[in-house]
């Protein structure tokens, strides 16, 4: 008899489930827990920034540079992720099918736009996929050989391929980055013939080129401006319309007699499409503080890049103007990757 009084003065666990779901009901009808309210706590983990070359390029310099002045303003770790590989589109797939909640981003290039035409098949929209974040900064690419080259200038270069086109080797960051096409710009601009190698970053590359490897390169400014100031290697012109402020007694293509040169290297950060607005916003102004600050400027002009930091709408209509206009050079170039 005993256990069964203490039995029937025990609630049912069933009683209890419901008991607890009607407190809930009853707060929540008096504090709804609205989505806003959900956001304010991010971010409560460390952020990814996906980097999708090796460490050492241009790239990964920017995505640190930003990163470590990031986490500061935002409280949490901002971990890089270099996923190198297949001209930038391997930490890009990446990234696309990242969960869109804040904590995934890429350090996204100009490669990314040429990459939508160069290749026949992506695993990815990059219009579609992606949410622009903001443009860091904008980086002119170099036209540099290795000093014990005997040319001083793009005609002497040009006059030597013409001579000895077995020497024509050109690096790029990989196949359909903005290297390569500037390079069969190059080439279908003063005739000579190029053989094209692709390495999977900057890295690499200066190594091979310093080396004497290979015998030029249109690699952005930022990884060999010190070789340049060294004078392991020789700056013979920058592809973009206007001179460099790093290198200002460099000449431009156009300068150097090939009209119509104007391609620098932009870096920005997007977010997997779908990622909340609210969380977009705070990541562009957070983001923008750092890019506008007199540290990150000052940084930026040791390795030759002009920061930007615009708003996610302003790289939206970047991102479109440059896919369409690479577009035309992939098909003018004759680029098409597998």
């Amino acid at each position: 008899m005993t256990s069964q009084r203490l039995g029937a003065a025990v609630p049912s666990r069933r009683r209890v489930l419901q008991a607890a779901m009607a407190a809930i009901t009853a707060i929540t009808a008096i504090t709804p827990f609205t989505g806003a309210q959900a956001q304010q706590t991010w971010p409560f983990k460390p952020v990814t920034l996906v980097v999708p070359f090796p460490p050492g390029g241009t790239t990964d310099v920017l995505a640190r540079a930003l990163g470590t002045a990031l986490a500061k303003s935002l409280g949490q770790p901002v971990i890089i992720d270099n996923r190198p590989g297949a001209g930038a589109t391997i930490g890009a797939d990446y990234v696309a099918k990242s969960k869109p909640d804040g904590y995934t981003l890429l350090m996204g290039a100009v490669h990314h736009t040429i990459a939508t035409s160069v290749y026949k098949k992506l695993p990815y929209d990059f219009q579609k996929d992606f949410a622009p974040i903001t443009t860091v900064a904008v980086v002119p690419n170099v036209l540099v050989v290795n000093s014990s080259t005997p040319v001083r200038n793009v005609a002497e270069l040009v006059a030597l391929l013409k001579a000895q086109p077995d020497k024509g080797t050109y690096g790029s960051n990989g196949n359909g980055t903005a290297q390569h096409l500037i390079g069969t710009q190059f080439q279908n601009s003063t005739g000579v013939a190029l053989t094209h190698i692709p390495y999977k970053g900057s890295g690499p590359l200066a190594t091979d080129l310093l080396g004497g490897q290979i015998l030029m390169s249109f690699d952005t400014i930022t990884p060999v401006l010190q070789h340049i100031r060294s004078h392991k290697l020789r700056a013979l012109a920058v592809t973009t319309a206007t001179r460099s402020p790093a290198l200002p007694e460099v000449p431009t293509l156009d300068e150097a007699g090939l009209k119509g040169f104007n391609i620098g290297t932009w870096f920005g950060v997007l977010a997997p499409a779908g990622t909340p607005r609210d969380i977009v916003a705070r990541l562009n102004t957070e983001m923008v503080k750092v890019i506008q600050s007199p540290d990150f400027v000052r940084r930026m002009d040791e390795i030759g890049a002009q920061p930007v930091g615009d708003r996610p709408e302003d790289m939206a209509r970047t991102l479109k103007t440059e896919t369409e206009r690479f577009a035309e050079w992939v098909k003018v170039g004759k680029v098409v990757m597998e």
